[in-house]
């Protein structure tokens, strides 16, 4: 199958989800999306309270390994059941999602430029950049409405973690972005010069 691999990276709550969905809108069937959230390893020695104090925003916390051949799959033209991640319990689910292969695959997560072997695998790489300020209150206003945490967890998390790993990891990734969209799915002018090259890239492969 000759797929076309977009990967979408940024910071926490800059608006890579966002921009993923408004694609999936637009191309509908025709996109698979794949989440480096999903791949957060499994830690079922620890308690629940080891758990939820495990760095979440360092590379070592996803199994980026079996992202990678999952996505050599999808490539291949094969499907794949990709693991399901349990916020609530912060674990790995017992449950996993079928992601069938599709001419446009959209790879999202905030640490997938950082990997050289993934990053390879992927056709346009966009990082979606947004001010610190904006990305820490989208932040809490998903943890706690969502995932069910406290307004305090998700601050002290955000402080000792969050931060430093994003400037460790996640900003210096940007240099290997291919484009850098300001705002993500919430920039409009971007999100349509970005369709078109899709439309452009998969008329191409057909033509091929």
């Amino acid at each position: 199958m000759n797929a076309l691999v977009i990967g979408i990276a940024g910071g926490t709550g800059s608006g890579k989800t966002t921009l993923a969905k408004k694609l999936g809108e637009v191309f509908g069937e025709k996109v698979a999306l794949m989440r480096h959230d999903s791949y957060y390893r499994a830690q079922n020695g620890l308690t629940l309270k080891e758990r939820a104090n495990q760095n979440y925003d360092h590379p070592s916390a996803f199994e980026t390994e079996l992202m990678t051949e999952h996505l050599r799959q999808l490539i291949a033209g094969k499907s794949v059941l990709a693991p399901i991640y349990d916020y609530t319990v912060h674990n790995r689910s017992d449950k996993t999602e079928l992601i069938e292969p599709r001419p446009v695959i959209i790879v999202e997560g905030i640490m997938i430029f950082a990997d050289a072997e993934l990053r390879s695998l992927m056709n346009i790489k966009i990082f979606v950049d947004t001010d610190a300020d904006v990305r820490i209150i989208r932040r809490i206003v998903r943890d706690v409405s969502e995932r069910k945490r406290s307004l305090e967890s998700v601050i002290t998390q955000y402080l000792t973690t969050v931060k430093p790993m994003h400037e460790q990891f996640v900003e210096p990734s940007k240099k290997y972005a291919d484009i850098i969209i300001p705002e993500g799915g919430k920039n409009p002018v971007a999100l349509e010069m970005l369709i078109t090259r899709i439309k452009q890239e998969l008329d191409g492969k057909n033509k091929s």
